[in-house]
């Protein structure tokens, strides 16, 4: 028998900070990884794999971001819509280009959970193209509200 209780967190003990990633010159894929062990709160001590244990992640310059070998002609995204000739293919080089934000964000998702966990972590990612983004306040403070910007959607 033992003499030692685990302590378990529950949701209210959580506290959420914010943090800022500069993205200039970092890997793509390198980056995705950091960003989505920071959001699902592998970093802490007290990680538990059934709770939005990590903090909010503000990136920004994501139009400065690096990729390594071929990727900028190789790499493709697929969409499918579901109708004959529905499939619409998209390269690395144009998403950059056009939403380069979108191409950090594609990557960390695909890291995350695919469950409501993964949806709950999905909406603490704020990319951003250029080095100016609104949350300021929150990144300044370290600490966000204990819901988050949705208040209560979590």
């Amino acid at each position: 028998m033992s003499m030692f209780k685990t302590y378990t967190l529950k949701k209210a003990d959580l506290a959420p900070q914010w943090q800022l990633i500069n993205a200039e010159g970092q890997v793509l894929g390198r980056l995705a990884s950091s960003i989505a062990a920071i959001l699902r709160g592998k970093n802490k001590p007290t990680f538990s794999s059934h709770l939005p244990m990590g903090d909010y992640v503000v990136v920004v310059n994501a139009r400065k971001i690096a990729v390594t070998g071929r990727k900028l002609t190789d790499k493709r995204y697929f969409r499918y819509s579901g109708y004959p000739s529905g499939l619409r293919v998209t390269m690395l080089e144009k998403v950059l280009q056009d939403h380069p934000e979108r191409a950090l964000e594609h990557a960390v998702w695909g890291m995350l959970p695919k469950n409501k966990l993964g949806k709950q972590l999905r909406r603490r990612l704020r990319v951003f193209p250029d080095a100016s983004h609104p949350h300021q306040a929150q990144v300044r403070a370290g600490k966000g509200p204990a819901q988050g910007p949705a208040q209560g959607k979590e």
